[in-house]
């Protein structure tokens, strides 16, 4: 049987601290999110691998220190409210929850968004409200939000999503075409008009519903 505490330490000494992610905060929330509870059965002795794990339909648990650094970089306070988009299995929203006052877990996957409320209702993590619905419209509902996180790649930061940011809101996507490098992006509501700037590079899986449909061709 795998010890699981172990393994997080593990990660977090092993992926995050020598990777540049030190910030208390984010370094305590991941310490305290038993990631094996998110992931199928078959994967939790390799849930804490520095690897995307596959949930099945094409969907991904981003690894352990492309996101630690993308929570990082979102510099999330105590007061903030949180947009998770594409929460899938709940992880992410789980972290977070750790960090700001509320989180809206959006998920489009029926079976996923289940898995995600089962699994934060057994942690206790009553601040992270799941909802279901399609990830490029983002919750309008709950809007504006002080961060937008995007838990796969896309084409480009999506407008739809920006434009629920709050004043001097912050978005964090990871920006690819197909089959090409990515890199992490921020995307910052300044004055009225949003700001992006790179972060850092990372290739991270599609999420299927921010792809482009191919371009015709003659």
């Amino acid at each position: 049987m795998s010890d699981f505490a172990a393994l997080r330490k593990n990660m977090i000494d092993g992926q995050l601290f020598p990777n540049r992610v030190t910030d208390r905060r984010v370094i305590e929330a991941f310490a305290k999110v038993p990631r094996e509870r998110f992931v199928p059965d078959q994967a939790r002795p390799r849930a804490y691998l520095d690897e995307h794990l596959h949930l099945g339909g094409g969907r991904y648990l981003l690894a352990p220190l492309v996101f630690a650094r993308m929570v990082q970089e979102a510099r999330i306070r105590y007061d903030d409210v949180v947009l998770d988009v594409g929460t899938a299995s709940g992880y992410s929203a789980a972290v977070l929850g750790h960090l700001a006052s509320a989180v809206i877990a959006l998920e489009s996957d029926e079976g996923l968004a289940v898995q995600a409320e089962e699994a934060l209702t057994e942690l206790g993590a009553d601040n992270a409200a799941v909802v279901q619905g399609p990830l490029p419209g983002g919750w309008p509902a709950g809007a504006p939000y002080d961060i937008v996180l995007v838990h796969g790649a896309v084409p480009e930061p999506p407008e739809n999503l920006i434009a629920q940011l709050g004043p001097r809101g912050r978005l964090l996507a990871v920006e690819a075409e197909p089959d090409a490098p990515g890199r992490v992006v921020l995307v910052e509501a300044m004055n009225g008009a949003p700001v992006k700037r790179d972060l850092f590079d990372a290739s991270v899986p599609p999420l299927a519903a921010f792809v482009r449909p191919p371009a015709f061709k003659f």
